[in-house]
């Protein structure tokens, strides 16, 4: 097996990835917050823990990845204060908590399959774990790690030395407020200011409308329990990586670390892995400051969302991403560009040698498509590198340039560099688009899918449809634009987006301008 190196936020370094099991991964992704859209700055850190899964998977790991749902305890600070997220989700539609829960978790689960984005092994909501949480709480409490004070359950940062600065927080005592701003008010409960919730009771937020009894009292779970809780539930004691954005090391990874080590009395996890945010001209894009996107919005503006999931890979997960539309168009420009090359040499290519290479290589389901029901959802694992034996020498060679990239940091601006050099090589067509192919099972763009798309439109406007006039074509694609235009008027963005894709698969491209919709043909 390949050597594998990840930053890993723990010692601040990058590190050899080495499992607690040989050849087995357990992975954790803190999913949403189920009670608004997830913006394209949430979907940046999905897609590079999407990155982490497919390259460990492609060089012979066998990985189980775990995320959870938050649809109850997380509050408005990211901490102890404020109002529940879910609660003002409701009262702003008018409707009830489990139904914004469920309407926005299809929300994201459509984003990610949009995004090539492969769903975990096991999704879990935290309201199916109230048990789990229950159970730790109590142990928490058994141990002398935690108290009660004012109706709540708190856990008690004194009693684990200096281990609460796991990932190197240099804070003074006196900034521990956690989720401190100008409008929170001090939880005078609180034996020190570090100490965070694990079960809130009914002395707090009377509009909480989902309540469990507990030895404690009617009430329910602080949001950072969760992870915890869920993770060890389908993972076990020992994680090997923990994944999130850059906002969450503190206070919530922070806080996961401090009470699962605390309830475990051993290290529970060795990896942590953090995405840095997407920016935009105010900023950290965030829902709090109102400067989001969604990938519904980019779709409006004629946006495919393979192009923002290319311009993503386009930078390395570590660095800040700054996103504008001239930026966002010239990954896009770029994308078309890379998918037409590819498209030349399928044309070039001899069909049965490329389809018994493609079939050797074999296809990939990126997202395991099954629709989430809002229970616990078992996916799929299918990710294999092609035998070097099928390709020449300097393929090989083409191939492990790619692995190193993947393998260094998932450094997947390198990776996109080593396809430009395939597309530059000497090696035939077919061999060519086969080591895309088998690319592409980590980057998830569609290369091929869509150069296929476009050799035969082109072959497809070459015949002329196959012997229609070209003023019948002309008739058709309007008629086709202006039914697009009345499912968008409706907001039926998914009959649009199939329209879109209609006509793209007969070689006609639309484009979304301040004056109308323009195609072009593309041959």
């Amino acid at each position: 097996m390949d050597e594998f190196k990840m930053y890993n936020t723990l010692s601040h370094s990058v590190e050899v990835f080495k499992p607690n099991e040989e050849g087995k991964v357990k992975m954790y992704t803190c999913g949403p917050t189920v009670y608004h859209f997830v913006h394209i700055g949430n979907l940046r850190t999905y897609i590079m823990e999407d990155i982490l899964e497919k390259s460990l998977r492609y060089i012979g790991y066998d990985v189980k990845r775990v995320m959870n749902i938050t649809d109850v305890g997380h509050l408005t600070s990211d901490a102890d204060e404020g109002e529940d997220k879910m609660v003002k989700g409701a009262q702003r539609e008018h409707t009830t908590v489990m139904q914004i829960a469920q309407h926005y978790t299809n929300c994201f689960m459509d984003d990610i399959k949009s995004l090539n984005i492969k769903k975990p092994d096991v999704i879990e909501p935290a309201t199916n774990c109230i048990p789990e949480f229950k159970n730790v709480i109590s142990g928490l409490l058994k141990k002398g790690k935690a108290y009660t004070a004012g109706g709540n359950v708190y856990f008690d940062t004194s009693k684990i030395d200096n281990k609460y600065y796991v990932f190197g927080n240099d804070m003074k005592s006196e900034d521990l407020q956690v989720g401190v701003r100008d409008d929170v008010t001090e939880d005078t409960n609180k034996h020190n200011k570090a100490d965070f919730v694990l079960w809130f009771t009914k002395s707090k937020f009377e509009d909480q409308q989902l309540k469990w009894d507990s030895p404690w009292g009617v009430g329910y779970p602080g949001w950072h329990i969760e992870c915890s809780c869920i993770s060890m539930k389908h993972l076990g004691e020992q994680l090997d990586i923990h994944c999130g954005g850059v906002d969450n090391i503190f206070p919530h990874h922070t806080n996961e670390v401090a009470q699962s080590e605390a309830y475990l009395g051993h290290k529970w996890c060795n990896y942590w892995f953090h995405v840095v945010h997407l920016n935009d001209a105010e900023g950290k894009m965030s829902k709090s400051k109102g400067n989001i996107l969604t990938v519904s919005a980019l779709k409006e503006k004629g946006f495919d969302p393979m192009d923002y999931r290319f311009f993503c890979l386009s930078s390395h997960y570590k660095k800040p991403l700054l996103f504008k539309y001239d930026l966002l168009e010239n990954s896009k420009n770029a994308y078309e560009k890379l998918v037409l090359k590819i498209a030349q040499n399928i044309k070039a290519a001899d069909e049965n040698k490329l389809n018994e290479l493609l079939k050797a290589v074999g296809e990939i389901d990126f997202t395991d498509g099954a629709t989430f029901d809002y229970t616990v959802e078992q996916g799929k694992s299918a990710y294999t590198q092609a035998e070097d034996s099928l390709f020449s020498e300097q393929a090989v060679e083409l191939k492990k340039a790619y692995k190193a990239a993947i393998c260094n940091d998932i450094n997947t601006s390198d990776g996109i560099t080593v396809i430009y050099d395939v597309l530059k090589s000497s090696i035939s067509p077919e061999e060519k688009v086969a080591l895309i192919a088998d690319f592409d099972k980590v980057l998830s763009l569609n290369l091929v899918e869509n150069a296929k798309k476009k050799a035969a439109a082109e072959k497809l406007h070459d015949d002329n449809e196959g012997g229609v006039a070209d003023d019948e074509f002309t008739a058709y694609i309007k008629s086709k634009i202006a039914e697009r235009k009345e499912a968008k008027k409706a907001k039926d963005f998914a009959k649009a987006d199939a329209i879109r894709n209609e006509l793209l698969e007969k070689g006609v491209e639309l484009k979304d301008t301040r004056e109308g919709t323009v195609y072009s043909i593309k041959a």
